[in-house]
């Protein structure tokens, strides 16, 4: 075992000068600071134990080469959480905060082996559908939409995390799955609600896309929601199995991509728009160095030893959470050395190994875009204050900004010239499914955005988000 860290190592504010046991990783003093918290940790090797949340220990890997091997190696480190010993044991509290990020779902995120291996599959069969052209309109067109509705503030200010890299991944995904106005406010809603902790939001997440499913069924389009139902009846003869899996699948792509990306749009506009960047360098490396820097993702991604592991001098016992953690792992001061030989999307945002976000080239489109034409549409547009003045949410899981004042001549934005007529459904016909049980969805980090929120001048824009946005589009 280590031996006790040196009090002098460890940096001011760290809460391991007053306490003992583990270091507890969540409330505002770790979200202030948090590179604090991850330096006390390196100084006890390649991990540590941590307290994630009031009674719930993991062992917390901050080591860049130790989290790949990991990532890299699911046979030895299964994500399956049905193993964890403790909750097993009923050592983990109810209600702990803990339980809706590491309790197991039938997802891919989830599951091992063949499983894992039909699910994923799905999955990115699915999202090759996406064309790349079209990806670039729709997230344009809910730019301009955020925009417009505060560009012409008097006042010329704005909360881009509110109204901005928020709401747009939400817009953007909804359009993805093929939803139309009246479902996509609820998906909005849903979803928004569950990362506000908005008391019945996972009932309405879960069935406004049983709804979705069981219309795609009757008229099938060409988007993602489609397609999971055609690449999962390929492999699931139960029509019913086979519609739970998809909704699973679509509550994962919901709360693991909108919540992240909002946050990486976020910090790459701070980047950009700061008064540090340099003149020149490309909105890709305001995205890449945000997710090297900031990974939106702190802490997460549990994996649970299939036998006990040595890890430096700590022992990882078989069936005891293991979490990695991402933002330690990309900043890791072991990397200074050969970073610059690393391709510069090495970093580990996106997970690595068969785990690895399999929507990542998408995510970083999207982001890219959805920076430029921010810039694009508002020239001056400039930080109210330099982001290491800005707050962050105070969530173990993520790395958010709470808010993103911007200041900026007031200018009117255009609407959208009418979009054409829809394209014909797709030639297959999925098998009409039955009625989809409520399912529990996987919680994420927070976007920032508010269910009741409105963006963008919400007192002269009725009607839900979705709903507001397509009748924008259509010019209406």
């Amino acid at each position: 075992m280590p031996q006790p860290t040196d009090p002098r190592s460890i940096p001011p504010g760290c809460p391991a000068h007053t306490q003992g046991g583990n270091t507890p990783l969540y409330g505002p003093d770790f979200a202030a600071n948090p590179e604090a918290y991850y330096a006390h940790l390196r100084a006890q090797g390649p991990s540590a134990p941590v307290d994630i949340a009031p009674g719930v220990e993991v062992e917390l890997v901050t080591s860049y080469d130790a989290a790949l091997h990991i990532l890299q190696n699911p046979a030895t480190f299964p994500r399956d959480s049905r193993h964890w010993n403790a909750l097993n044991e009923g050592r983990v509290p109810a209600d702990s905060p803990a339980l809706p990020m590491m309790a197991y779902r039938p997802n891919a995120l989830f599951s091992d082996g063949a499983d894992h291996a039909k699910l994923r599959q799905a999955v990115t069969a699915a999202l090759a559908t996406v064309d790349e052209r079209a990806l670039i309109r729709q997230t344009q067109d809910s730019a301009d939409y955020l925009i417009s509705g505060f560009s012409s503030d008097l006042d010329g200010s704005a909360d881009l995390m509110a109204e901005y890299a928020g709401p747009l991944p939400l817009l953007v995904f909804s359009h993805l799955f093929g939803c139309p106005p009246d479902i996509g406010d609820r998906v909005i809603r849903g979803i928004s609600g569950i990362f506000e902790g908005t008391a019945g939001a996972d009932v309405t997440l879960n069935q406004a896309l049983a709804e979705l499913i069981a219309l795609k069924h009757r008229r099938p389009g060409e988007d993602l929601t489609t397609e999971l139902i055609r690449q999962h009846a390929l492999v699931t003869q139960d029509p019913a199995e086979a519609d739970e899996a998809v909704l699973h699948q679509l509550v994962t792509l919901l709360s693991g991509g909108t919540a992240p990306l909002s946050a990486a749009i976020g910090t790459s506009a701070a980047l950009y728009l700061g008064k540090d960047w340099p003149t020149g360098l490309p909105v890709e490396d305001a995205v890449s160095q945000a997710l090297w820097s900031y990974a939106p993702i702190a802490n997460y991604a549990g994996h649970y030893p299939a036998v006990d592991i040595e890890l430096g001098e700590r022992t990882l016992r078989a069936g005891d959470p293991v979490l990695i953690s991402f933002a330690a792992a990309n900043t890791d001061p072991g990397l200074t050395e050969h970073r610059a030989r690393l391709n510069s999307k090495a970093h580990l945002a996106f997970g690595a190994g068969p785990h690895a976000c399999p929507a990542k080239d998408p995510a970083l489109l999207i982001a890219v875009t959805a920076v430029e034409l921010l810039r694009n549409r508002l020239p001056d547009v400039e930080l109210e204050e330099p982001l290491e003045a800005l707050e962050w949410v105070p969530s173990p899981w993520s790395r958010a900004l709470s808010q993103l004042p911007v200041n900026f001549t007031p200018r009117t934005i255009p609407k959208a010239p009418v979009a054409p007529e829809p394209a014909a459904p797709v030639a297959h016909q999925p098998t009409p499914g039955p009625n989809l049980p409520a399912a529990e969805p996987h919680a994420s980090v927070s976007t920032g955005f508010s269910a009741t929120d409105e963006p963008g001048q919400g007192k002269k824009r009725k009607g839900g988000l979705f709903s507001g946005f397509m009748a924008w589009v259509r010019g209406e």
